[in-house]
């Protein structure tokens, strides 16, 4: 038996010019995670990304410190599968109103609002509900059921890279869409449960799939174990809870 952990990413930098950059903060959950594994003992046999910056540099943290309590775990190396990468969030954006395809576009729309970065999140949640509603499919660069089909494929292959390396625990640092969207899946569920589930997934958390071997003729079976956990974010309070 198998366990793949997906853990979401820290903290990036929403309403920044390049989104795709971990914060001070999202470092820190990230080592929190390590640090966790580590004192813990839990043995991680192979770790996973995508090829995004928050995903590879939230590896990059986690192992740093799961290293300084773990020595063992010194000879891990990320494997990359793109296939792991989340939506392209500007073009939800754009194709929800061109009109924030320039940042002038963009202030224009939130300077008026009492709190800009609230009236940004209300407006990006618009652009989600358009954009899985399944109503403009072929107006995106990647549709909700094509960004679906590759979260999935991607899973069938680290099931697979994990039975060749015959790890029993693979760690694969991903984001939040990718994380819903094999949720929703494993639970036969909708894009609209999709969405939901990955409006409430902290950064750092760790979802939990069980790979269960089967005979050779057909394929493994995979059961949602946990959703979501974050424990190791409460070794400095709650101050470390971040949803975006």
């Amino acid at each position: 038996m198998t366990t793949l952990l997906f853990a979401r990413h820290g903290q990036a930098s929403f309403g920044q010019r390049n989104y795709d950059q971990l914060s001070e903060l999202g470092a820190k959950q990230a080592a929190c995670l390590g640090s966790q594994y580590a004192k813990a003992q839990r043995k991680i046999d192979a770790i996973v990304t995508g090829s995004l910056s928050r995903q590879q540099d939230s590896a990059t943290h986690f192992l740093s410190a799961y290293q300084a309590g773990y020595p063992d775990a010194a000879q891990l190396q990320p494997t990359l599968i793109e296939g792991f990468n989340e939506f392209n969030h500007t073009d939800v954006f754009v194709k929800y109103n061109p009109e924030f395809s320039t940042e002038v576009g963009l202030l224009t729309a939130i300077a008026s609002a009492p709190v800009p970065k609230v009236r940004l999140a209300e407006l990006f949640n618009e652009a989600m509900l358009r954009w899985h509603s399944g109503n403009h499919d072929e107006e995106y660069l990647e549709s909700w059921p094509q960004f679906n089909q590759r979260v999935q494929q991607a899973l069938q292959h680290v099931v697979e890279l994990t039975q060749h390396k015959q790890a029993n625990t693979a760690l694969i640092f991903t984001s939040g869409g990718v994380i819903a969207a094999i949720t929703a899946h494993l639970l036969g569920q909708s894009s609209a449960t999709a969405y939901s589930i990955n409006r409430s997934l902290i950064n750092t958390g760790v979802t939990s799939v069980v790979v269960k071997s089967t005979p050779s003729d057909t394929p493994p079976k995979l059961r949602l174990l946990s959703l979501n956990e974050h424990s190791h974010l409460y070794q400095q309070g709650q101050d470390l809870l971040t949803w975006h």
